[in-house]
């Protein structure tokens, strides 16, 4: 049997045992692919080079920032910030028609700067922002439509665990990808903020206004919520400059983050200890994929799979945009039915090569692939955000929570348009700059 065809058969059992035995998709990546390269090339040879990659990815001291990063996003959390960044955020923008889903929107993106996942997001919010919505007789369908879709800011805004995962799995510049994802990623918040204002104007009973904050109020609340912008900033600034790593400026950030929370008195023992805990149950959960991702990519790579099929896609008589609008199906499609990380390291070995072959920027490639990925958290049927909201929500079915985050699709399509009209002006302007 040809290498490829090997290389097709593994992927399409890898897909069976992960929706008919319910592994988890690291484990499950990971035994593919060690059964895979042990039929191409022998026990072991499997074992060393399987051993090889383990070695390698492990010892590498840029995944050091991804457990730094997770764990400033658990401060900001037990520390309260969700509801600092909400309840400021209400005060200037909740005495709009649809202003608290608005509202919950910006607390997202706020919150999104410290934190790099969409689930820890869609959790957080969640607890604070669908009482608020309930309360003020939001509909259903908008109040847990806009948590839905801003959650997914989670791994959009810097600092983005995919988009560290991507840098390391691609060998690009982290501080170039977080910085080329700015504009991106405000585009994303505004087009979602936007389509709040247009479902309130189809359905104006659906987001009553609340009560309008004096000036002295909204001035008032801005101090601690400027302790998270604080933050970003010092990431951002820290990536721009080069004076430091990624993995410095994110254990920097970790150190502020829990020296703010203490002089604020924000974080209690209990609170620290649980930061510690989470921060360790996600870093793991989050590197088995990756081993997994490595393992199942070294099956790809000895079927010649990969560069197979950058072959047969560039010789076809289609122009490039059409090609890369196929790929970015896939990753949608691949974004509903399993977590975005874990697709797209799958797909990487896959049509990475294949993106390149044609032309495009990787740094600019990696913010379109994002938002397409986290397009699929919140599709039917395997949306995850959609779930975490459902759960937090019991009294929303999760048929609705579905529904709300639909009206939301077209703003990652248009988003993803926008990047493509022009490359240079919504990521490369700011990711040249970075050292």
């Amino acid at each position: 049997m040809d290498g490829p065809i090997v290389g097709v058969y593994g992927i399409i059992f890898m897909f069976i045992v992960l929706f008919l035995l319910r592994i988890p998709v690291g484990f499950t990546m990971a035994l593919v692919g060690f059964l895979g390269v042990t039929y191409v090339t022998g026990l072991k040879a499997a074992l060393g080079l399987i051993g090889t990659d383990m070695w390698n990815i492990f010892s590498n001291y840029g995944l050091t920032v991804i457990p730094m990063f997770i764990l400033v996003g658990e401060f900001a959390h037990y520390g309260g910030y969700n509801n600092t960044l909400y309840f400021t955020t209400y005060k200037w923008f909740g005495h709009y028609k649809g202003g608290l889903a608005i509202t919950t929107i910006m607390a997202c993106a706020a919150f999104s700067a410290i934190s790099g996942s969409n689930t820890a997001t869609a959790a957080t919010m969640s607890s604070v922002a669908l009482p608020e919505m309930k309360k003020y007789n939001y509909h259903p369908m908008l109040s847990a439509g806009s948590v839905v879709a801003g959650s997914t800011l989670g791994v959009m805004i810097p600092p983005s665990i995919v988009l560290v995962v991507y840098a390391i799995y691609t060998g690009q510049s982290i501080g170039k990808l977080f910085f080329g994802n700015v504009i991106p990623s405000a585009i994303l918040t505004i087009l979602i903020a936007a389509t709040v204002v247009y479902i309130c104007y189809r359905h104006p009973d659906w987001g009553p206004k609340g009560p309008k904050s004096t000036w002295k109020e909204r001035w008032g609340a801005l101090p601690e919520a400027l302790d998270i912008l604080i933050l970003f900033a010092i990431i951002m600034v820290a990536l721009f400059t080069g004076v430091v790593t990624a993995t410095e400026a994110a254990a920097a950030s970790s150190a502020i983050g829990l020296i703010i929370c203490l002089l604020r008195k924000k974080l209690t023992w209990k609170g620290f200890k649980s930061s510690c805990i989470d921060t360790l149950r996600i870093s793991c959960l989050v590197f088995m994929i990756v081993a997994g991702a490595t393992i199942f990519g070294r099956f790809l790579a000895v079927t010649r799979l990969p560069f197979e099929a950058a072959e047969w896609i560039s010789a076809l008589a289609l122009p490039n945009w059409m090609l890369l609008w196929a790929i970015l199906l896939c990753y949608m499609v691949g974004g509903i039915v399993m977590d975005a990380l874990a697709f797209l390291l799958i797909s990487l070995p896959i049509f990475y090569p294949i993106v390149v072959k044609l032309g495009y920027d990787p740094i600019w490639y990696g913010q379109v692939i994002t938002i397409t990925t986290t397009m699929g958290a919140i599709m039917p049927p395997i949306g995850i955000c959609c779930y975490v909201v459902a759960g937090m929500a019991k009294d929303i079915p999760i048929g609705t929570v579905f529904k709300g985050g639909l009206y939301y699709i077209p703003s990652y399509i248009i988003a993803n348009i926008l990047l493509m009209l022009s490359p240079y002006w919504t990521v490369l302007v700011l990711s040249n700059l970075v050292r």
